[in-house]
């Protein structure tokens, strides 16, 4: 009696195991800078800040006039007096709305169009998205507002040569001045930045950064005169305009103290949202 022969064994499938990816500080950055470049938004943005530092600098450059209203010695207004380096920045306005409204559509457009829930569903920690955005955008800021603000006042330092305004890059002062700027700009990306989070609003995001940045120091000036030298150089505006500020005015802080100040407020917006962040829903 033969006995019937058993069936050959089949190899076992070997199922593919999937990769495991961590979530580490290296991969959201390098996705936050992802997201940054792939916004159109980014590339005008960038491009309309270094036009106006570029083009404003360069046009009161050409058009300047010994004397002429608040330019001449003695500036006017009991301001300090023009210099290349105050005309060479004359499109730090400018430059801080667009690269601050730039910070707040950085954060409040991922809450708008929902993106904002699958980010948090890869990096279910929270807080580390903030922070990569707010170092990515900031390193990006640096150097376009460094970049900015440098070739602006060597685009000037021709029409003003042989004027009572001419400076050099190696005058005392101009280096730390121009650096002072692009480091006000980049802490005014992280406020930006910091302010979306914070209320998850483009318009209302930037609605406060222009009120904080323009409008509050003006009102400042309604202020009895006494107490507006107290309060007035410590508004986030006045503090940060310091620190690019070649010679101080009258109750002005210094460029270390005005970094100070505005270093603290943007710390405190970023503070409260993270706080939002943490805490709440999407």
């Amino acid at each position: 009696m033969t006995t019937p022969s058993s069936a050959p064994a089949v190899p076992a499938t070997r199922t593919a195991e999937r990769p495991t990816y961590r979530v580490t500080g290296g991969r959201v950055l390098r996705s936050e800078w992802a997201k940054l470049w792939s916004l159109r938004s980014t590339w005008i943005t960038l491009g309309l800040a270094l036009f106006f530092l570029l083009l404003l600098g360069l046009v009161r450059a050409t058009t300047y006039s010994p004397g002429g209203p608040g330019l001449g010695p003695g500036g006017g207004n009991g301001g300090p007096a023009a210099n290349a380096v105050s005309i060479a920045l004359t499109g730090m306005k400018f430059g801080e709305l667009a690269l601050g409204t730039l910070g707040v559509l950085l954060t409040a457009g991922e809450y708008s169009t929902g993106l904002i829930r699958a980010t948090l569903a890869a990096v279910p920690r929270r807080l580390p998205v903030l922070w990569s955005k707010s170092a990515i955008f900031g390193a990006v800021a640096l150097v376009v507002g460094s970049a900015g603000a440098f070739l602006a006042f060597l685009a000037g330092a021709g029409p003003l040569q042989g004027t009572d305004v001419a400076l050099s890059l190696s005058a005392p002062g101009v280096l730390r001045s121009l650096a002072g700027a692009g480091g006000f700009l980049a802490l005014v990306g992280v406020l930006g930045v910091a302010l979306g989070a914070l209320v998850r609003s483009a318009a209302g995001g930037i609605s406060i950064l222009a009120a904080v940045l323009l409008l509050v120091p003006l009102l400042s000036d309604l202020l009895p005169d006494s107490l507006r030298d107290d309060i007035s150089p410590y508004l986030p505006g006045n503090a940060g305009g310091s620190m690019f500020a070649l010679h101080q005015s009258a109750h002005a802080l210094t460029p270390q103290a005005g970094l100070a100040v505005f270093a603290g407020w943007t710390a405190l917006a970023l503070a409260g949202a993270a706080w939002r962040l943490a805490r709440t829903d999407a």
